[in-house]
């Protein structure tokens, strides 16, 4: 039994009012001095208050008798328990409630709850005590550094935390005497009776697998049907045994769904077991020790139809024994038997933790693993020499246990010359798809049917499912024979099968089975990779939501301030200021499910964070989402796959790397989709012929520039988001920079990884759903420009991604159409209100004619003047002012500097006036320096009125389609 750890003891001592404890036991106290309180000792009889109390040291000392000690002792003596007893009843908070008033010799009823229900049934009983253990495993650290020593266990690892809650793992230690009242108590003698007849008990009192880590074994009903447990604490007394079971035969068997696969590893431990399922080999089972094999688990194997069984017990004598015997056991049934090699005095747990990575070492051993024998039902393997006394068959399965006896006792094959081989996949198959027979070494595949080693050479350089040349050779002991033919064909097959025979003195018929899996092997791994070849995009797939991550993110997106929330996320993520360039970005990102989505480009200068803006908002989407280059070529968006870029986020790190791709990136964001036509050559006649390639939309896109001109046709399909360069902004970024580098921001950043979680969720939770605008009829929108015919459009885009987003706040209505059921989705007045609050600051840039940062050197200049008039009493036309004016205002670089003035002198809004060279230019406003730089106006509808107008309807009751509010009731 591990003691109680020192920082546990010292943790209880602080959180304890030791002076509440003492007063709670009916011992009144009165302050001593200016920290102690002193009181009568309700150990002795006194007159006098000689009990003495330091809340602020946790301590207290009686001058008359001399005991002393701390709040765990105190209750020990007091309450007449153990210290065991009473730092469980500390620890449980169960020190203040029905306390006794009196000091107690030996108390005989627990203090804490008793988990167990009287009325229980032996079984259910069984399962109870199983629980209550598994419950104090996460209490006792000592327990869960045992297991984290024998790499079962890891709070980083989601695995092994899994395996501890799967196979309800749990600790004995020695509190479950402390739950129930003592032997000498009718309850207590009831219950502690049924508990020893169940094997948990012993006559003494003591807990059976007291101090040890205990696995439950579960029969066939879901029962409790045998307790594994595995003393922890070392150097016990002589005799003490480290491994413990139930009273009685063993019943159950452990992970029986292993027993689903073909193909089972078999371990002489229950740890042997649990450190191959730990690391990802979840076929896998155990027997009780080299004596243990169950009659239960045979008739299971043999119920189950496993065709293959890998003995991984222990390299040393018993374990080389019971491998002998029960390979000949199971293989008289059929079932094929190999023996993983462990070096001699190992298990398979101190194989793993002695060589790392332990599933890359566990998994070569099993592919290294020595067959034993073969089912006597298939095609026996004779020897090609059928001489008066060649050995038979079954001689020739035990010369292979010797020869592998001999090897593991010899540790004849070292493990660094192990560990060069590579696996095409794992043994069980749980980690990863492929074939389990069939590995690969350098640029080679081997394939082992029994004593016979097949390599196959050459497979990579098939791309067709029809064909298959390749270089064959097969090994069975020192002969061999190589050839190079098409596996396809049979007639080649047969002409190898014949040499092959000749030169191994191998039967034809088991050369030709052997052929046939080899061939249905190859088929499957060829398969996988020409489908992976032809594969358009390695694009990652969407993972499994579980109950718990569907429920969060289904509350997220039912939240009634989700775009609030939605700000604070950004907040938590690191992204400070820009509250409308942020939505923006993220409505215009959610638009992918829209059939007309809107387009993003952030325009800045360099190291403004334009790049920071796109990560941040991107990490919120599906990886499965978004696709993101950092360039383009003019024909790679012609050659993706059909459906690859459908409702997803085409992200582009800077415009200028797309700068060849241009025009395919305005035909996908006005037509939805692409089309080329390209000459390619028929793979079937060789002549060139003229090919077809197609691209789906529609699709989002997520441009960055740093460029001051982009180009008017870009520009008028994209939404223009400037990144906010104030001075302000630095200083919140630099803030936030410096917050990283905290305890804070350490906490922060583990938070934003489950936030991000929420919110990729969220999006997946998403419909692409229709949306229909009850409103649209009243909205308003300006028609000064020609352009603002795809601004309008952007307008109620807004719109419908708004209400889109709020999908599962919404009735989803269907609308039959040509007998087809189309769902869809109402606008709400919300909607456009937040529309209306967005659309001028985005779309009134398009009004403009002055790009958004030409329009902030122009209202710097504007001050500049403002500030020389007012300052120097003179008029505007004689103000001037200089580019090192507007550099030392703006920070930026000459280059940016010199190309926004000219942008400004085009559009004459400036003209140069000095400067040549050896001067400095000056330059004068020419336009009006009080002029104000309000948003541009584009005329939308006022919401607050159509409120009211809504309202005025309802008033009135009008028939279905007199106002626009009726007709979003409509039921459809």
């Amino acid at each position: 039994m591990p003691r109680i750890p020192e920082a546990e003891i010292e943790r209880l001592k602080r959180e304890t009012d030791l002076g509440s404890l003492v007063r709670s036991r009916g011992i009144e106290l009165k302050p001593h001095g200016s920290k102690d309180l002193a009181g009568k000792c309700p150990f002795h009889q006194e007159d006098t208050a000689s009990f003495i109390v330091s809340p602020a040291k946790g301590l207290f000392h009686c001058m008359g008798c001399g005991v002393a000690g701390n709040c765990i002792q105190f209750v020990q003596k007091f309450d007449g328990v153990s210290f065991r007893h009473a730092f469980e009843i500390l620890n449980a908070g169960k020190a203040f409630s029905a306390s006794p008033t009196e000091p107690m010799k030996n108390a005989t009823i627990p203090r804490l709850d008793n988990p167990f229900n009287d009325a229980a049934t032996d079984t259910a009983l069984l399962g109870q005590v199983v629980d209550y253990y598994h419950e104090r495993l996460s209490k006792t650290p000592a327990a869960l550094d045992y297991l984290r020593g024998r790499g079962l266990y890891d709070e980083a690892c989601p695995l092994r935390r899994e395996a501890i809650e799967k196979f309800r793992l749990g600790f004995a230690d020695r509190t479950l005497g402390l739950r129930i009242p003592d032997a000498n108590r009718k309850a207590g003698a009831a219950i502690r009776t049924r508990l020893q007849s169940l094997g948990l008990i012993r006559e003494s009192g003591h807990e059976h697998f007291s101090g040890s880590v205990v696995l439950p074994i579960f029969s066939a009903c879901g029962e409790v049907g045998e307790i594994y447990g595995r003393k922890i604490t070392p150097n016990l007394r002589k005799g003490t045994p480290m491994h413990l079971y139930l009273q009685g035969p063993h019943e159950g068997i452990w992970n029986v769904e292993a027993l689903d696969s073909p193909e089972i590893i078999l371990c002489e431990a229950a740890f042997d077991a649990l450190t191959f399922w730990v690391n990802g080999f979840k076929n896998v089972t155990f027997i009780y020790g080299t004596e243990g094999f169950t009659d239960e688990l045979f008739d299971a194997i043999l119920a189950h139809r496993v065709k293959q069984v890998r003995l991984a017990y222990d390299a040393d004598e018993a374990g080389n024994r019971a491998a002998e015997r029960d390979a000949l056991r199971l293989t008289a049934q059929g079932v094929e038997v190999f023996r993983v090699k462990f070096p001699w005095g190992m298990d398979a747990n101190e194989y793993a933790m002695k060589v790392q990575p332990p599933g890359k070492s566990l998994q070569v051993l099993l592919n290294a693993a020595e067959w034993l024998g073969e089912a006597r039902h298939k095609v026996s393997e004779p020897q090609s020499d059928t001489r008066p006394g060649a050995p038979s068959s079954s001689i020739l399965a035990a010369n292979l246990v010797a020869k592998e006896k001999a090897a593991v006792a010899g540790n004849c094959e070292p493990l660094a010359e192990l560990g060069q081989a590579g696996t095409v996949s794992a043994l069980n198959g749980s980690a990863c798809g492929g074939n389990r027979e069939l590995s690969r070494r350098g640029e080679y595949y081997f394939a082992d049917f029994g004593a016979r080693e097949y390599r196959v050479g050459g497979l990579d350089k098939n791309n067709s499912l029809e064909v298959m040349k390749v270089a064959i050779r097969i090994r069975h002991g020192e002969l061999f024979h190589l050839d190079s033919f098409d596996l396809t064909r049979d007639g080649e097959r047969r002409r190898f099968i014949e040499r092959a025979a000749e030169e191994t003195r191998l039967e034809k018929e088991l050369i030709k089975r052997d052929l046939g899996k080899l061939l249905l092997l190859l088929e499957q791994e060829q398969s996988a990779r020409v489908a992976a070849a032809l594969s358009p995009t390695g694009a990652p797939k969407a993972p499994e939501m579980t109950a718990e991550d569907r429920a969060e993110a289904l509350a997220f997106l039912k939240s009634p301030d989700l775009v609030d929330k939605i700000g604070a996320a950004f907040e938590t993520c690191g992204l400070v200021g820009e509250e409308t360039n942020r939505l923006a970005a993220y409505l215009a990102c959610t638009s992918r499910k829209l059939e007309k989505p809107l387009a993003i480009i952030i325009q800045s200068t360099t190291a403004a964070g334009k790049s920071t803006l796109m990560e941040a908002v991107l990490a919120m989407f599906p990886e499965e989402d978004r696709i993101k280059y950092s360039a383009m070529t003019g024909q790679s968006l012609y050659y993706l796959g059909e459906t690859n870029l459908k409702h997803k986020i085409l992200a582009i790190v800077e415009e200028e790397g797309a700068e060849k791709a241009g025009y395919a990136l305005k035909l996908l964001q006005s037509e939805g989709e692409l089309t080329i036509a390209s000459t390619g050559k028929d793979p079937t006649t060789g002549r060139m012929e003229t090919q077809e390639y197609h691209v789906e939309g529609p699709v989002m896109i997520f441009l960055t520039t740093t460029a001051v001109e982009i180009d008017e046709e870009l520009l008028n399909r994209c939404l223009i988001l400037t990144v906010d360069e104030s001075r302000e902004q630095t200083e919140r970024i630099h803030t936030l920079q410096r917050k990283a580098r905290t305890l804070e921001g350490l906490v922060a950043r583990e938070e934003k990884k489950d936030l991000l979680r929420v919110l990729r969720n969220a999006q997946r939770l998403l419909q692409p759903l229709a949306v229909v605008n009850p409103f649209a009829d009243e909205l308003t929108f300006t028609a000064e420009r020609t352009r603002t015919r795809r601004d309008h459009e952007k307008y109620l885009t807004l719109i419908d991604v708004i209400a889109l987003l709020h999908q599962h706040q919404r009735t989803i209505e269907t609308k039959a159409v040509q007998g087809r059921q189309v769902p869809f989705i109402r606008a709400t007045l919300e909607d456009i209100e937040l529309a209306n609050n967005l659309a001028p600051e985005l779309l009134g840039r398009s009004l403009d004619e002055l790009p958004p940062q030409t329009r902030r050197v122009y209202e710097v200049i504007k001050a500049i003047i403002r500030k020389r008039c007012e300052a120097e009493k003179i008029e505007q036309r004689v103000a001037f002012f200089s580019r090192r004016e507007i550099r030392s205002r703006l920070g930026w670089g000459i280059t940016q500097i010199r190309a926004h003035l000219e942008r400004l002198r085009e559009l004459e809004y400036i003209e140069p006036r000095y400067g040549r060279m050896g001067s400095a230019f000056q330059y004068e406003l020419i336009t009006d320096c009080h002029e104000t730089a309000d948003k541009a106006h584009i005329g939308l509808l006022d919401v607050e009125k159509l409120r009211v107008q809504q309202a005025t309807c309802r008033e009135k009751k009008p028939l279905v389609g007199g106002c626009p509010a009726a007709a979003g009731q409509v039921q459809v």
